[in-house]
């Protein structure tokens, strides 16, 4: 999955006009809250979409953790699905009704800040500033025109996992991957495996477990449009980028990248789970996977190998905040939950039981050392936090919160052989460089 649509910001700007429709209203309250409100207890409303049989007891317990440490507030988590929590949350705003914390896409927070469907946390908190226990590059994301309008909550990481019996096999030291691009190349040709015309073995392929995009970003070490709404698509090494990711497609070929394509359809068949494939680039809690589906896989894990020697081992990440929707009730009460959901406590027992990189650091730190992980969940845990110093947030442009929907199409005719990388990039190059000057 390509990096800007894991945003899904396809569905939060297509929504934003709900901000102002009217006939919608969360008031539902039990006669126990009622009671509560009459004793003087302030009512969090807390939206997430966090539903299922593993996060939904761990957020429970957080909240019910939450709720038992003091007497003056009253959290009452409420789930929604994936999508339908951010189209009821922008009806709520517009009706004037909305809850008052809500999880939501960490790279969209700018843009949900423009449009003023999020309150101003750093009107709200004053001098309380706890920006220092988060990852710097998670708070940054945050803040719009230098003010904070949500606390990020979680994130992640792109590494590289890779079969340590089968760099065995081939004569690669299993404790050292690769570190570069060539040497990625030249370690997939050494572990490819054939038996006549047919792979039984592949060594490595970028697109499987990756999008294109997130290889434009380690090659760059930098996101290709800014918040200032610079672009430079169109540049020499993105026209390399592409024409590498395109050429190990060439190599192996349509068919073999197509049948091994259709075994990740199902976890058991996952080629890499299963020994066919001896390296794959993906996001840090891939591990999951490995852990309930292959517990005695020999692996490793590494940073993504470097554009060229010398260059940054440049990684995506991705995350949510909570963030209290303008117009809620409880504001202040709604942010000493917020404290609560992202300090250390909180935060390292998501991280132990999700598997999540979580936004605060030292609960991070000491999720990496919890014996609560096996020996290789640490070892990958430790990984990706290691890796956070390497791993670039992508704050949607608030000037092109769409520019990804000009971008794609251009790209995928160039996989589709209808068009060259320079013309795919320059194309894709024109039309956000237009969506800029429309929106400035």
């Amino acid at each position: 999955m390509k990096a800007w649509q894991k945003t899904g910001l396809t569905m939060t700007s297509a929504l934003l006009v709900l901000s102002g429709c009217g006939g919608f209203s969360t008031s539902n309250e039990s006669e126990e809250e009622v009671a509560l409100e009459e004793e003087g207890v302030e009512i969090v409303d807390f939206w997430t979409f966090w539903g299922s049989e593993t996060r939904r007891p761990i957020i429970d317990k957080i909240v019910a953790d939450f709720n038992e440490s003091q007497d003056e507030i009253e959290v009452v988590h409420s789930y929604y699905p994936w999508g339908d929590i951010w189209t009821k949350e922008l009806a709520a705003i517009g009706a004037g009704d909305p809850p008052d914390v809500v999880i939501n896409n960490i790279n969209s927070t700018r843009l949900r800040a423009q449009e003023e469907q999020a309150e101003n946390l750093t009107e709200i908190m004053g001098d309380n500033d706890i920006a220092d226990r988060f990852y710097p590059e998670l708070w940054e994301s945050v803040l719009y025109e230098g003010e904070a309008y949500a606390l990020p909550f979680n994130t992640d990481t792109q590494i590289l996992f890779y079969n340590k019996d089968a760099f065995e096999e081939a004569g690669l030291d299993p404790e050292a991957p690769p570190a570069t691009w060539a040497e990625l190349e030249e370690y997939a040709l050494t572990l490819d495996e054939k038996s006549g015309d047919e792979y039984e073995q592949i060594g490595f392929y970028p697109l499987w477990g990756m999008g294109y995009d997130v290889w434009l970003l380690n090659a760059n070490g930098e996101n290709y449009i800014d918040q200032e709404g610079n672009v430079s698509l169109n540049t020499e090494t993105n026209v390399d980028v592409l024409n590498w990711l395109s050429a190990w497609r060439d190599r192996l070929g349509a068919d073999t990248v197509d049948s091994f394509q259709a075994k990740f359809e199902s976890n058991q068949g996952h080629p890499f789970l299963s020994g066919e494939l001896a390296m794959m680039a993906a996001n840090m809690n891939f591990y999951t996977q490995i852990r309930d589906y292959a517990p005695d896989l020999n692996f490793g894990v590494a940073p993504l190998p470097a554009y060229e020697a010398g260059a940054p081992n440049t990684s995506w990440g991705g995350g949510f905040v909570a963030e209290i929707p303008k117009g809620s009730d409880s504001p202040e009460a709604a942010l000493e939950f917020m404290k609560y959901l992202t300090d250390v406590e909180a935060q390292t027992y998501w991280a132990v039981k999700n598997f999540d990189i979580v936004a605060n650091i030292e609960a991070a730190e000491l999720a990496a050392e919890s014996e609560e992980l096996s020996e290789d969940g640490q070892m990958v845990y430790e990984t990706g936090t290691e890796n956070m110093e390497y791993t670039l947030q992508t704050p949607v442009p608030t000037m092109a919160p769409d520019f990804y929907t000009l971008v794609n199409p251009e790209v995928d005719e160039f996989f589709l052989g209808e068009q060259s990388a320079e013309e795919a990039l320059q194309n894709a190059q024109d039309a956000v460089e237009n969506l800029v000057e429309q929106n400035q």
